[in-house]
């Protein structure tokens, strides 16, 4: 339900669980940390999913057994995070829930048009990850990540665009190239200057700006 890909220098990392909208098992999540820890030596990794839903967050039987609140969430974000090549989400749909944290924490984020956002956290009774919240802010302003945390506001791809929480709109037919244009030149280069020209951008990472 986890597919990746390696060319070169370039790392895809695919979410495919269409039949149940990407919905995310404590496997998988353990599995796409897994991946991103290993995806260091990439000058850029790409995440994105199979279907009409980039994922749909937790799955529901195991996030009432405990899913929703299990450490294994802030791994992958803060592994996401600590990947010194461009980090891209390649969003190919919905965003729900605590599939939003690996999202966060990307570099850059690209979307469909048809793709919205939310993070039901309030409406569920649970609290988000330690790191999300600090990373939308730093995305949208603390106001507008109340908006998604506390109000429940659904926001579609055009408002997340304009708020700053996607980058970039495309159809899904563009989306491959979509990526390689915002990977061409880092794919060109040295990966010790990717590093170090990521490590001069201000990043929320962990709660703390770096």
């Amino acid at each position: 339900m986890i597919r990746y890909a390696v060319t070169g220098d370039l790392w895809r990392i695919t979410i495919d669980r269409p039949e149940k909208a990407g919905a995310l098992t404590r496997d998988m999540l353990a599995e796409l940390a897994e991946i991103a820890q290993r995806a260091t030596p990439a000058k850029a990794v790409v995440f994105t999913g199979t279907g009409t839903v980039f994922s749909a967050g937790a799955d529901l039987d195991q996030a009432r057994a405990g899913l929703a609140v299990d450490p294994v969430w802030e791994q992958l974000s803060n592994a996401v995070a600590a990947l010194p090549g461009l980090t891209v989400a390649a969003l190919n749909g919905t965003v729900a829930g605590g599939a939003m944290g690996m999202v966060l924490a990307c570099d850059l984020r690209i979307a469909v048009p048809e793709a919205k956002f939310f993070y039901p956290v309030m409406k569920l009774g649970y609290l988000p990850q330690p790191s999300d919240p600090a990373r939308l802010a730093a995305l949208v302003g603390p106001a507008r990540a109340k908006m998604i945390l506390m109000a429940g506001q659904k926001i579609t791809a055009q408002e997340a665009l304009q708020w700053g929480l996607v980058d970039r709109i495309v159809p899904a037919d563009a989306l491959p190239d979509a990526v390689d244009t915002l990977t061409r030149d880092v794919m060109a280069a040295q990966p010790a200057h990717i590093a170090r020209i990521k490590a001069m951008v201000p990043a929320q990472r962990g709660g703390l700006a770096t």
